[in-house]
C-alpha cells in the first residue's frame, strides 16, 4: 500500500506558505493514491530534542550499556527513520528562517542519520534512497542568480549534503518573496510573488500526474 510522510517544521501557523504548499502536495498525493496512507509529523509545534554530548554516540554504546536518555534518543531516531523507511514519499516542508533552515530541521537530519538504521555500518551505504524526497521550500525573500542575495539561501544549499549519508536525494520546488505581502518595503515585489507562488503550485499538481487527470 501506498505510503506518504507529510512533515512541516514552520512555526507560522495559518500564515505559513510552506504549510499551505505541503498541504497541497499532500492532497495531490491522496487524490493519486486514494488506497494509501499518510503519516504526518510537526517539527514546528513538535520539534524534536536537539542532539546533547550525552546522547550524541548513543548509537554506538551497547544497548546494554547505554544510559535512560541514550536509549531514548536512540529510540526516537529508530521512529524517525522508521517513518522514512515506511514512506514511498517524503513531503518536507522548508521554510527558510535568517538564510538557513528551521533548527528543528536539523535536528530532525541528526536524528535521522544513524549508523545501522539509515547508514549501512559497513559500506556506509545510505539506506533511504529508494524514495521520493520532495522539499516544499518558502523563502521571504529572493535570491535567484543576479540577486543582490543570490547565494544566501543555505537551507537550499545544506540539505541535499546534509541528508547525503542516508542516500535521500532532495528535489525543491521553491516559492520566493513571500514577505512582499506583509512588508511595505517589498510591496513592488507582490507581483513576482505571485508568479513564483503560482509556479510552486503548478509544479506540485505535476509531481503525481493521475492527480491532475482525476
Amino acid at each position: 500500500m501506498p505510503h506518504l510522510l507529510h512533515i512541516d517544521s514552520s512555526v507560522q501557523g495559518e500564515n505559513s506558505t510552506s504549510r499551505r504548499l505541503t498541504a497541497r502536495a499532500a492532497a495531490a498525493w491522496r487524490a493519486a493514491h486514494p488506497e494509501g496512507t499518510v503519516t504526518y509529523r510537526d517539527l514546528g509545534n513538535h520539534p524534536l530534542p536537539h542532539l546533547t554530548p550525552a546522547t550524541v554516540h548513543a548509537g554506538m554504546v551497547p544497548e546494554a550499556d547505554r544510559t535512560p536518555e541514550q536509549a531514548a534518543a536512540w529510540a526516537l531516531s529508530q521512529e524517525v527513520v522508521g517513518e522514512v523507511l515506511a514512506a514511498d514519499a517524503v513531503v518536507l516542508g522548508l521554510p527558510v528562517y535568517n538564510w538557513g533552515a528551521p533548527s528543528s530541521v536539523k535536528s530532525w537530519v541528526d536524528h535521522l542519520i544513524a549508523v545501522g538504521l539509515s547508514v549501512h555500518p559497513e559500506t556506509q551505504e545510505g539506506l533511504l534512497g529508494d524514495r521520493d524526497f520532495i522539499v516544499v521550500e518558502s523563502r521571504g525573500g529572493g535570491y535567484a542568480p543576479g540577486t543582490p542575495r543570490e547565494g544566501w539561501d543555505h537551507a537550499q544549499q545544506w540539505l541535499p549534503h546534509g541528508v547525503s549519508l542516508t542516500g535521500l536525494v532532495p528535489r525543491f520546488i521553491t516559492a520566493e518573496l513571500t514577505l512582499s505581502r506583509v512588508n511595505p518595503a517589498m510591496a513592488e515585489l507582490v507581483p513576482l510573488a505571485d508568479k513564483s507562488l503560482a509556479e510552486a503550485e503548478q509544479a506540485i499538481d505535476a509531481l503525481w500526474p493521475a492527480a491532475v487527470a482525476a
